[in-house]
């Protein structure tokens, strides 16, 4: 089970528009080895926003 942990780690995604709105997720190591940056849904400015990984 360690092993699959270390594969998909999880993750925060804090939102770049500075309200510290954050989403949880798991990303697969394999695929995405750099810090993701995804656009998503900020609510507390009700925009799609950029979200950046921080760990």
């Amino acid at each position: 089970m360690a092993k699959s942990a270390d594969l998909r780690p999880i993750i925060k995604l804090r939102s770049t528009a500075g309200t510290g709105y954050t989403y949880v997720t798991r990303k697969n190591r394999r695929n995405d080895p750099d810090r993701m940056v995804l656009r998503k849904y900020d609510p507390v400015v009700r925009r799609h926003v950029d979200f950046k990984e921080e760990r």
